[in-house]
């Protein structure tokens, strides 16, 4: 099993970025996946989670409107877009699934907010 997310960076206040995660060696259509993030200090927090077939999105409240979850299960990617970006979306971003109570990693991309 293999996530590389990638996408993240540095950008203003008010920016956008796009997060992408590849998945490899499980069958990606089948799993729901989620989206986390931990900033320095701080615990791992849910940002967002995907069905399987993308039939339902959920949210943290703190992006509710702001972040899009999405996927593409020919391409065996999952998608997050940042808009309005503030200081405080700053961290490391992980994909991640659960797989018979087992969860998996990949590595994290950083996203910093600042001017």
């Amino acid at each position: 099993v293999q996530l590389v997310e990638s996408g993240g960076g540095l950008v203003q206040p008010g920016g956008s970025l796009r997060l992408s995660c590849v998945a490899s060696g499980f069958v990606f259509r089948s799993y729901a996946m989620n989206w986390y993030r931990q900033a320095p200090g701080k615990e791992r927090e849910w940002v967002a989670g995907i069905s399987s077939d993308d039939g339902v999105r959920d949210y943290a409240d703190s992006v509710k409107g702001r972040f899009t979850i999405s996927r593409d299960n020919p391409k065996n990617t999952l998608y997050l877009q940042l808009n309005s970006l503030r200081p405080e979306d700053t961290a490391v971003y992980y994909c991640n699934f659960y797989q018979r109570g087992a969860a998996y990693w990949g590595q994290g991309t950083q996203v910093t907010v600042s001017s």
